[in-house]
């Protein structure tokens, strides 16, 4: 099994139509071009981890973006199984979410969608991880699925527009013929469509992010969790 690698997001990519980088934070706005076209309208904005100005990122004339892609994560020490700032996630939405908050107290107007990467193996309604995988995820991620679950219902709780992406265990390489599998849950009510799998890649989740929810929402994804797999 490859090492668990959630790698702390500092910088924005802005992939070509063609080709998919690793999944790190990133901002769309509305224009003619798409918004991850070879010469965008605009620079992207870097975000730290734990990002400390989504106030600037998230605005352009008093307008919010269209959609924010929140993938913060930390790095997982295999011997103390754990990451390196184990709140890293509740502590970035919760930055996140002040700030849209704040923002339209001041006058900023929309409501921007929270595109935020989780995980599988957190939720209550069913079992969407392999068995094989359980005792890793059970007490190798307990840490880390901890924090991502405060994530999650900071979402639920909050009056954005959102999705969460809960990718299965991620891998290195992308492979764009290989067909993503989709599973869906209500937080509240349960299970709409369930799919298990063991592994996905990082460039395919970026891949389906873009072109599934930043580069135009689909909306029985809204407010729900969606699970992607090979």
């Amino acid at each position: 099994m490859p090492p668990m690698s959630t790698t702390p997001t500092q910088t924005v990519v802005q992939p070509s139509p063609t080709k998919f980088n690793q999944v790190q934070p990133s901002l769309t706005k509305s224009d003619k071009t798409p918004p991850y076209a070879a010469n965008p309208p605009s620079p992207p904005v870097p975000l730290g981890n734990p990002p400390g100005h989504y106030g600037r990122a998230v605005t352009t004339d008093h307008h919010f973006v269209d959609s924010v892609s929140f993938t913060i994560g930390g790095l997982f020490d295999p011997k103390k199984f754990t990451i390196d700032d184990p709140d890293v996630c509740k502590k970035g939405i919760a930055t996140l979410l002040q700030a849209l908050n704040n923002l339209r107290r001041a006058g900023a107007e929309g409501s921007p969608l929270l595109a935020v990467i989780s995980t599988t193996g957190i939720s209550k309604h069913s079992r969407d991880v392999p068995l094989a995988f359980l005792p890793f995820y059970h007490y190798g991620l307990s840490v880390p699925h901890a924090d991502k679950k405060v994530m999650e219902e900071r979402l639920l709780e909050s009056a954005e527009r959102w999705v969460a992406v809960r990718p299965s265990f991620l891998v290195d390489g992308g492979k764009p013929d290989r067909k993503i599998r989709v599973g869906v849950e209500d937080l509240n009510k349960g299970v709409e469509k369930k799919e298990v799998g063991y592994t996905i890649s990082r460039e395919d989740v970026g891949r389906w992010m873009y072109e599934n929810l930043l580069a135009g929402e689909n909306p029985q994804y809204s407010g729900k969790a969606v699970s992607i797999t090979w």
